[in-house]
């Protein structure tokens, strides 16, 4: 028994434990394992319940990583955390500074669960119809000049300041690509990305493809990623360390030639 252990109080000891053991079955169905929870897993779950940041420090690292980013105005955004559930909340000048701020909270380390509640609320641009049309030919113009963007294949319109983007494409890489060159636009609220995908390449060998992607990325661990695959449909199941390491799973999975949907079931687990 550790120090810390000798000074909590029996019945407070009795809810770790429980706790503990709770955790350690969670994992042991996340693995799939046909046999009992194994000494790893109740070691890991005891880790993860003696290490993790409480609802206080949690909030308090996430609101020092939202000042340390030099594209986001931290006085505009509250922080609150409730049972480890993380939830921004305020009112930002841009859609760019809100996808900022959500990922500098997803940056911290033991934020598993984030609600982003940040309204959009421009400044700049006063009256509706003036600013609707120039974010339109802005956001054309931006997408006409972008390298990695089919431009004469999506149509953009706008209403009250948010931006439809319709069409098609033949990858996730153009379309989430088309998506992030209007979001950064000034007068911007919202994004609908309405892009449809149609891969001109047939998928083969895509598990493999995947898997492979996964061994040689600094930050995957595939032993803990499954990856099950019928034709371009593709599901990751399994748990990972970070939101970094489930985005990066994801942006992986989509690179394979010929996918056309994904669905990351991944769980973040410390």
């Amino acid at each position: 028994m550790t120090r810390n252990e000798h000074q909590l109080s029996q019945p407070t000891q009795n809810i770790l434990h429980e706790k503990i053991a709770l955790r350690a079955h969670r994992l042991w169905e996340e693995r799939g394992s046909p046999i009992g929870s194994s000494e790893e897993d109740w070691f890991r779950a005891e880790r993860e319940m003696r290490t993790a940041k409480s609802d206080l420090q949690l909030q308090r690292d996430v609101s020092e990583e939202l000042k340390w980013d030099p594209a986001i105005n931290a006085a505009q955004i509250r922080v609150e955390v409730k049972d480890g559930v993380v939830t921004l909340a305020g009112r930002v000048e841009y859609l760019a500074e809100k996808w900022a701020a959500e990922w500098a909270a997803k940056r911290v380390s033991g934020v598993k669960e984030l609600a982003v509640e940040i309204e959009v609320k421009p400044i700049r641009f006063r009256e509706l119809r003036r600013r609707d049309a120039d974010i339109a030919r802005a956001a054309e113009n931006a997408l006409k000049w972008h390298a990695f963007v089919p431009q004469d294949r999506i149509k953009v319109t706008v209403e009250d300041g948010v931006i439809t983007l319709e069409g098609e494409v033949e990858k996730q890489f153009e379309k989430e690509t088309a998506r992030q060159v209007v979001l950064h636009l000034a007068g911007v609220k919202g994004v609908s990305n309405q892009i449809v995908l149609k891969p001109k390449v047939e998928p083969t060998e895509v598990k493999d493809k995947i898997e492979a992607a996964f061994k040689r990325s600094a930050i995957l661990d595939l032993a803990r990623i499954e990856v099950k695959t019928d034709s371009g449909k593709v599901i990751l199941t399994g748990i990972v360390r970070s939101w970094t390491e489930y985005v990066d799973a994801e942006r992986a999975t989509w690179a394979a030639p010929g996918v056309h949907e994904v669905k990351n079931l991944l769980k973040i687990v410390d």
